[in-house]
C-alpha cells in the first residue's frame, strides 16, 4: 500500500505543477503587460525630464479647441510629469519582486529623483511653470505622488525638498474654481501634513466639507461642483483625491473618522459601477468631458484596489482582468502612440476631435494613474489569483451574475 501511495504522489506531482503553472501564467502575463504598457508611457516622460530635456524633446501637440495657447502650452510639461509621476508613484515605493521589475523600478526610481529636481530648480531647462490656474491642478498630482510614495520624498536632497514645498506654497495664489478643483488645493495640504511641513487646515475643511456634507448625490457619486455631470470626474478625481485627503489627516488628526468611513462605502459603491462599466472587449462608454485621458478613467478602481479596499462583491482578481482588458483597449490600438512614442489625443487610436478645450499632449497621461496596482506587490491576491471574469464578461457569455442595486446611505 506504501508503495501505491508514494506511485501516485511521484506520478501526480508533474500534473499538480503544471495546473499551478497555468493558474500562474496569467497573473504573470498580466503584471508583465502592464509593465511594459506603464514602461512606454511614462519613459519618455521621467526619462527625458531626468535629462533636463523634456521641454526639447516633447511634442506639444495642443486641442484644435484650445483657449489660450501660450499659457496651455507651458504648463503641458507639468501635466505630463505630474500625472505620469502620480500614477507610477505607488509602484516607485514598492520593493522587491522579480529581478527584472526590480531593475526598472532602480532605474525609474533614479530618473524619478532627477526629474522632480529639474522641475523645481529655477536653473534649469525642465523647470516648470508652477504659478496660474492649471498648474494648481497638477502641482497636486506631483504632492499625490509624494503622499503615494515616500521614498522619493524621503530621497530627495535638501535643496530640492525646499525647493518642492515652495513651488507648492506658490498655488496658494490660486484661487480654485468652485468644483473638484478644490480637492487640488486639499491635495497639497495633505502632502504638507503628512510631511509636518505646516498644513492649513481651512483649505482642508473645505474641500471635505463640501463634497461630503453638500455635493453626494447619491449611489457612489457626487456632484462635480453645484451641479451633476455624467462623466468619470468622481472616479478622475473626486474619490482618489478626497479618500487619501481623508486617509493623510485622520493619520494625524483624527479629524475626519466619520467622513472617512462614509467616503470609504460610497467609495466601494462607486468601484462596483466601475466595473461593471468595462465591456467584456475592455471598451467602455465614451461618455463626458476628458475622455481622452483613457485609462485614467478608471483611476478610483485602480486606486481602491490598491488600498485592498474593494467592497466583498469585487474579486481583486476580476478587477485586474477588467483593468487588464481596458488597458489593452486603449493603449493597444494603432495610432495610439506617435512614432518617437509620445501619446496621440484619443481613446481609441489617434481622434484629435475627442479633445477638450484644456487638453494638451501633456494632458494625455493622466492615463498613467490606471497602473497604480503596480504598487502591489506581485504575490498580493490581485496579482496572485487566477483569471476571476467580470461582471459584462459573465452577463454577456450567458453566466449567471449577481443583480446590481443602488447604494442607501442612511443604511
Amino acid at each position: 500500500m506504501k508503495k501505491l501511495i508514494f506511485y501516485f504522489i511521484f506520478i501526480s506531482t508533474p500534473f499538480l505543477a503544471s495546473a499551478q503553472s497555468k493558474k500562474n501564467t496569467a497573473q504573470v502575463s498580466d503584471r508583465k503587460l502592464w509593465l511594459s504598457y506603464m514602461d512606454k508611457v511614462a519613459r519618455p516622460v521621467i526619462s527625458n525630464l531626468a535629462a533636463d530635456q523634456l521641454k526639447e524633446k516633447m511634442p506639444m501637440q495642443l486641442s484644435d479647441k484650445i483657449d489660450n495657447k501660450e499659457s496651455r502650452a507651458k504648463v503641458g510639461y507639468l501635466e505630463a510629469f505630474g500625472r505620469t509621476l502620480c500614477g507610477i508613484a505607488p509602484w516607485l515605493q514598492l520593493e522587491g519582486g522579480d529581478p527584472a521589475e526590480v531593475k526598472l523600478r532602480e532605474q525609474y526610481r533614479a530618473w524619478s529623483l532627477k526629474a522632480i529636481a529639474n522641475a523645481v530648480n529655477p536653473q534649469a531647462k525642465d523647470y516648470m511653470q508652477w504659478s496660474g490656474g492649471q498648474p494648481l491642478v497638477d502641482a497636486s498630482f506631483v504632492a499625490f505622488a509624494l503622499v503615494r510614495s515616500p521614498w522619493l520624498w524621503e530621497h530627495l536632497d535638501d535643496t530640492t525638498k525646499k525647493q518642492v514645498v515652495e513651488v507648492m506654497k506658490t498655488t496658494r495664489a490660486t484661487v480654485p474654481v468652485y468644483s473638484n478643483w478644490i480637492l487640488f488645493s486639499g491635495m497639497i495640504e495633505a502632502f504638507f501634513c503628512k510631511y509636518d511641513l505646516g498644513y492649513d487646515p481651512v483649505r482642508v475643511e473645505f474641500g471635505i466639507r463640501e463634497f461630503t456634507e453638500h455635493w453626494y448625490v447619491g449611489d457612489g457619486m457626487y456632484s462635480d461642483g453645484m451641479n451633476f455631470h455624467l462623466d468619470y470626474y468622481n472616479s478622475i478625481v473626486i474619490h482618489p483625491n478626497l479618500s487619501t485627503i481623508l486617509e493623510e489627516v485622520d493619520a494625524k488628526k483624527k479629524t475626519y473618522v466619520r467622513e472617512e468611513q462614509r467616503e470609504l462605502a460610497v467609495g466601494q459603491r462607486y468601484a462596483e459601477v466601475l466595473e461593471r462599466l468595462i465591456n467584456a472587449d475592455g471598451s467602455y462608454p465614451a461618455i463626458g468631458r476628458s475622455i481622452v485621458y483613457r485609462g485614467g478613467a478608471f483611476h478610483h478602481l485602480a486606486n481602491i484596489a490598491y488600498k485592498k479596499q474593494l467592497p466583498a462583491s469585487l474579486k481583486p482578481a476580476q478587477v485586474r482582468c477588467a483593468l487588464t482588458a481596458m488597458i489593452k483597449k486603449t493603449l493597444g490600438a494603432p495610432q495610439t502612440f506617435t512614432a518617437d512614442g509620445w501619446l496621440n489625443m484619443g481613446l481609441y487610436g489617434k481622434q484629435p476631435g475627442l479633445a477638450d478645450f484644456y487638453i494638451t499632449t501633456g494632458s494625455l497621461y493622466f492615463c498613467a494613474t490606471a497602473f497604480v496596482p503596480l504598487g502591489l506587490p506581485e504575490a498580493d491576491p490581485f496579482w496572485a489569483d487566477a483569471e476571476e471574469p467580470w461582471t459584462a464578461v459573465k452577463i454577456w457569455s450567458g453566466q449567471d451574475a449577481p443583480a446590481d442595486h443602488a447604494l442607501d446611505i442612511r443604511k
